[in-house]
Protein backbone atom coordinates (compact mmCIF):
# COMPACT_ATOMS: atom_id res chain seq x y z
CA UNK A 1 0.00 0.00 0.00
CA UNK A 2 1.42 3.39 -0.99
CA UNK A 3 2.14 5.95 1.70
CA UNK A 4 0.16 9.14 1.53
CA UNK A 5 1.93 12.48 1.25
CA UNK A 6 1.56 13.26 4.97
CA UNK A 7 3.23 9.98 6.01
CA UNK A 8 6.10 10.52 3.56
CA UNK A 9 6.74 14.03 4.88
CA UNK A 10 6.68 12.92 8.52
CA UNK A 11 8.76 9.76 8.13
CA UNK A 12 11.58 9.94 10.64
CA UNK A 13 15.20 9.53 9.69
CA UNK A 14 17.34 7.28 11.86
CA UNK A 15 20.73 8.61 13.01
CA UNK A 16 23.68 7.06 11.26
CA UNK A 17 25.77 4.32 12.78
CA UNK A 18 29.05 3.43 11.11
CA UNK A 19 29.79 -0.08 9.91
CA UNK A 20 33.26 0.43 8.44
CA UNK A 21 36.31 2.34 9.61
CA UNK A 22 36.64 5.72 7.84
CA UNK A 23 40.45 5.39 8.01
CA UNK A 24 41.17 1.87 6.73
CA UNK A 25 37.74 0.44 5.71
CA UNK A 26 37.89 -2.54 8.08
CA UNK A 27 34.62 -3.61 9.68
CA UNK A 28 34.13 -1.94 13.09
CA UNK A 29 33.58 -4.10 16.16
CA UNK A 30 32.12 -3.32 19.56
CA UNK A 31 34.53 -2.86 22.43
CA UNK A 32 34.51 -1.51 25.97
CA UNK A 33 36.27 1.89 25.88
CA UNK A 34 36.11 4.56 28.60
CA UNK A 35 33.50 2.48 30.42
CA UNK A 36 31.12 2.45 27.42
CA UNK A 37 30.49 0.11 24.53
CA UNK A 38 31.84 1.85 21.46
CA UNK A 39 32.63 0.83 17.92
CA UNK A 40 36.32 0.50 17.19
CA UNK A 41 38.53 -0.68 14.38
CA UNK A 42 40.50 -3.88 15.11
CA UNK A 43 43.01 -2.98 12.35
CA UNK A 44 44.04 0.64 13.03
CA UNK A 45 42.55 1.35 16.50
CA UNK A 46 40.16 4.06 15.25
CA UNK A 47 37.38 4.67 17.79
CA UNK A 48 33.96 5.84 16.62
CA UNK A 49 32.67 8.36 19.16
CA UNK A 50 29.00 8.97 18.50
CA UNK A 51 28.86 12.56 19.70
CA UNK A 52 26.01 15.07 19.57
CA UNK A 53 26.07 17.60 16.75
CA UNK A 54 26.19 21.30 17.67
CA UNK A 55 23.51 23.62 16.31
CA UNK A 56 23.00 27.34 16.80
CA UNK A 57 20.16 29.79 16.36
CA UNK A 58 18.58 32.94 17.70
CA UNK A 59 15.59 34.13 19.64
CA UNK A 60 14.28 37.24 17.91
CA UNK A 61 11.64 39.43 19.50
CA UNK A 62 9.63 42.21 17.90
CA UNK A 63 6.78 44.08 19.64
CA UNK A 64 6.44 41.41 22.33
CA UNK A 65 6.36 38.54 19.84
CA UNK A 66 8.86 35.77 19.15
CA UNK A 67 9.88 34.82 15.60
CA UNK A 68 9.63 31.16 14.63
CA UNK A 69 9.92 29.34 11.31
CA UNK A 70 7.79 26.48 9.98
CA UNK A 71 9.87 23.45 8.99
CA UNK A 72 9.87 22.63 5.29
CA UNK A 73 11.72 19.30 5.46
CA UNK A 74 11.77 16.23 7.73
CA UNK A 75 11.81 15.67 10.52
CA UNK A 76 8.64 17.37 11.82
CA UNK A 77 7.54 18.97 8.56
CA UNK A 78 5.08 21.79 9.25
CA UNK A 79 6.05 22.25 12.90
CA UNK A 80 7.52 25.48 14.28
CA UNK A 81 11.02 26.09 15.63
CA UNK A 82 13.47 28.89 16.22
CA UNK A 83 15.63 29.74 13.18
CA UNK A 84 18.61 27.49 13.81
CA UNK A 85 20.69 24.75 12.23
CA UNK A 86 23.71 22.52 12.43
CA UNK A 87 27.19 23.99 12.54
CA UNK A 88 29.52 23.51 9.61
CA UNK A 89 32.96 22.09 10.38
CA UNK A 90 34.74 25.40 9.77
CA UNK A 91 32.43 27.81 11.61
CA UNK A 92 31.94 29.05 15.16
CA UNK A 93 28.57 28.84 16.94
CA UNK A 94 28.00 32.58 16.46
CA UNK A 95 28.79 32.42 12.72
CA UNK A 96 26.49 29.39 12.41
CA UNK A 97 23.70 31.36 14.10
CA UNK A 98 24.10 34.36 11.78
CA UNK A 99 24.23 32.13 8.68
CA UNK A 100 21.23 29.99 9.63
CA UNK A 101 19.02 32.95 10.54
CA UNK A 102 19.91 34.73 7.28
CA UNK A 103 19.24 31.57 5.24
CA UNK A 104 15.90 30.82 6.91
CA UNK A 105 14.50 34.34 7.41
CA UNK A 106 16.38 36.80 5.15
CA UNK A 107 17.39 38.81 8.24
CA UNK A 108 20.82 40.02 9.30
CA UNK A 109 21.50 40.18 13.03
CA UNK A 110 23.73 41.57 15.71
CA UNK A 111 24.15 39.03 18.49
CA UNK A 112 23.64 40.59 21.92
CA UNK A 113 24.34 37.62 24.16
CA UNK A 114 24.07 33.93 24.83
CA UNK A 115 20.60 32.88 25.99
CA UNK A 116 21.09 29.21 26.92
CA UNK A 117 22.50 25.91 25.69
CA UNK A 118 20.08 22.98 25.41
CA UNK A 119 20.52 19.27 24.89
CA UNK A 120 18.17 17.77 22.32
CA UNK A 121 17.26 14.09 22.35
CA UNK A 122 14.18 14.04 20.12
CA UNK A 123 15.68 14.64 16.67
CA UNK A 124 15.61 11.22 14.97
CA UNK A 125 18.70 12.08 12.91
CA UNK A 126 21.02 12.51 15.89
CA UNK A 127 21.40 14.02 19.32
CA UNK A 128 22.01 17.77 19.21
CA UNK A 129 23.41 20.54 21.38
CA UNK A 130 21.41 23.71 20.65
CA UNK A 131 23.13 27.03 21.34
CA UNK A 132 20.60 29.88 21.36
CA UNK A 133 21.60 33.53 21.22
CA UNK A 134 19.68 36.74 21.82
CA UNK A 135 19.97 39.13 18.89
CA UNK A 136 18.78 42.36 17.35
CA UNK A 137 17.64 42.57 13.75
CA UNK A 138 19.94 44.90 11.77
CA UNK A 139 18.35 44.70 8.32
CA UNK A 140 17.11 42.34 5.65
CA UNK A 141 13.81 41.39 4.10
CA UNK A 142 11.74 38.98 6.19
CA UNK A 143 10.98 36.01 3.96
CA UNK A 144 11.15 32.25 4.39
CA UNK A 145 14.11 30.59 2.74
CA UNK A 146 16.27 27.48 2.79
CA UNK A 147 14.39 24.93 4.92
CA UNK A 148 11.66 27.27 6.23
CA UNK A 149 8.28 27.35 4.51
CA UNK A 150 6.77 30.14 6.61
CA UNK A 151 7.76 32.73 9.21
CA UNK A 152 5.52 33.97 11.99
CA UNK A 153 5.78 36.01 15.18
CA UNK A 154 4.05 34.42 18.19
CA UNK A 155 2.91 36.10 21.41
CA UNK A 156 5.46 35.53 24.17
CA UNK A 157 2.75 34.06 26.40
CA UNK A 158 1.23 31.79 23.73
CA UNK A 159 3.56 29.32 22.05
CA UNK A 160 2.31 27.36 19.05
CA UNK A 161 0.99 23.87 19.86
CA UNK A 162 3.25 22.19 17.34
CA UNK A 163 6.85 23.14 18.18
CA UNK A 164 9.18 20.68 16.48
CA UNK A 165 11.76 19.91 19.16
CA UNK A 166 11.59 19.66 22.95
CA UNK A 167 14.61 21.98 23.32
CA UNK A 168 12.78 24.66 21.32
CA UNK A 169 9.67 24.21 23.50
CA UNK A 170 11.78 24.65 26.64
CA UNK A 171 13.51 27.68 25.11
CA UNK A 172 10.17 29.32 24.30
CA UNK A 173 9.02 28.79 27.91
CA UNK A 174 12.37 29.98 29.28
CA UNK A 175 12.25 33.12 27.16
CA UNK A 176 8.71 33.89 28.26
CA UNK A 177 9.85 33.60 31.91
CA UNK A 178 12.94 35.70 31.19
CA UNK A 179 10.77 38.53 29.80
CA UNK A 180 8.64 38.49 32.98
CA UNK A 181 11.47 38.25 35.51
CA UNK A 182 14.46 39.79 33.72
CA UNK A 183 16.54 36.76 34.77
CA UNK A 184 18.20 34.51 32.23
CA UNK A 185 17.45 30.79 32.64
CA UNK A 186 19.58 28.85 35.09
CA UNK A 187 22.40 27.19 33.09
CA UNK A 188 22.38 24.29 35.58
CA UNK A 189 18.88 23.18 34.61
Amino acid sequence: MAEDSFEKEHKLVVGRVSTYCPWCSARLVDGKIDGKTRQRCPECDFIYYRNPIPAAGAILENDGKILMVRRKYPPYVGDWCFPAGFMEYDESPSRCCLREVAEETGLNLRLTGLFKIYSGNDDPRNKAVLILYLADIIDGKLMPGDDASEIKFFDIDKSPDNIAFESHKRAFQDYSKYKKTGRLPDPNE
